[in-house]
């Protein structure tokens, strides 16, 4: 299917792609600060600026969008069928890069969680995720 938006359309439409604060990173912060916990957000200091940082347990979480990051059980994280000469290379190279992003943070002693976009547009997704970092969390505290 080929593009039907002109390019200098298409353009402002990407420009307007946040990288940060996004809505499901703020659904799974809000949610987890009602749980009482204190985050850091996107600690530049650390290889590729987690997400959510809970620094005393060493835990980063990267929120991840399905189609920027090429979520592999989800339907957003196909390829477009148009312009693949473009994005095959751009999301393979995010792909790549997230690879090598959690690779350092646990080389510096980080514990490394990934919560889909897609696991945050439902409640039970959410407490799943929010179960996750509480895992992480608590099995800092037992040494595991």
């Amino acid at each position: 299917m080929a593009d039907t938006i002109d390019p200098e359309r298409r353009s402002r439409n990407m420009a307007k792609i946040k990288g940060r604060d996004t809505k499901p990173e703020l659904r799974l912060r809000s949610a987890l600060h009602r749980e009482g916990l204190r985050i850091l957000v996107c600690r530049k200091d650390l290889p590729g600026k987690p997400d959510i940082v809970f620094p005393r347990q060493r835990v980063a979480v990267q929120v991840r969008g399905c189609f920027w990051h090429q979520h592999p059980e989800c339907r957003a994280g196909r390829l477009p069928t148009s312009r693949l000469e473009y994005w095959r290379p751009k999301l393979e190279g995010n792909v790549r890069r997230d690879a090598e992003k959690d690779e350092a943070l646990r080389a510096l002693g980080w514990r490394v969680l990934v919560v889909w976009e897609c696991d945050l547009k439902t409640d039970a997704g959410l407490d799943h995720a929010k179960a996750k970092v509480r895992d992480a969390l608590a099995s800092h505290k037992t040494g595991e």
